[in-house]
């Protein structure tokens, strides 16, 4: 099996890359956020492969690091995830961002991948919540915490923090994470306003 391939752009395709190892070029299909991260045509690259082994076929798929290598077959493991949907969460998601957003029970971060919808995202939660803390840049702590305020539905006040924080900018498991360290440090009776100051504290360290 394939599991790394160094060589030189040869030209891109819209969904693919031709990578040029030797003279030989390997058609390599890749999440569009790694596309748009390589080299242009002529300058060298590394992908990680992952190679898919049918009767009729034999498929590369590259990854511009080993943990995104990773998270495709993990995201493979759950019903409904094919390799097209596995290369679109990583088309818009990092590989700690998918762990972080699995970890809070971030299904709407989920939900943002062409083909994800909701109840492919709940599984995706669901069957891999067990793998992602360790992946995760989130402390454990944190991940409990959140995911405690998560299977309540969210106070009212956290509801309202998190969405201040994502209409400032930060993307949903970041601003899920802050406010979830907000509230260890001010309790869950602690108001929208103090989770929102409190959370921003937090994002700026």
């Amino acid at each position: 099996m394939i599991g790394k391939l160094k060589g030189t752009i040869d030209s891109y395709g819209e969904d693919h890359v031709i990578l040029d190892v030797h003279g030989v070029g390997y058609q390599v299909f890749c999440p569009s956020r790694v596309l748009q991260t390589l080299p242009k045509a002529g300058e060298a690259a590394v992908l990680f492969i992952e190679t898919m082994v049918r009767e009729d076929m034999i498929r590369l798929f590259g990854f511009s690091q080993e943990a995104e290598r990773e998270w495709f077959r993990l995201l493979m493991t759950v019903q409904g995830v094919g390799a097209k949907v596995a290369l679109a969460v990583l088309g818009i998601l990092k590989a700690n961002e998918i762990a972080n957003a699995i970890a809070l029970g971030d299904k709407a971060t989920m939900s943002r991948a062409p083909g994800v919808g909701k109840r492919v995202a709940d599984r995706i939660v669901a069957e891999l919540k067990d793998k992602a803390p360790s992946y995760a840049s989130i402390d454990a702590d944190t991940i409990s915490v959140s995911q405690t305020v998560t299977e309540k539905v969210a106070a009212r006040p956290v509801a309202e923090a998190v969405s201040a924080l994502t209409n400032l900018g930060y993307g949903q498991p970041q601003a899920s994470a802050a406010v979830a360290r907000a509230m260890k440090t001010a309790g869950e009776e602690a108001t929208t306003e103090t989770l929102i100051r409190l959370g921003l504290k937090e994002l700026a360290q």
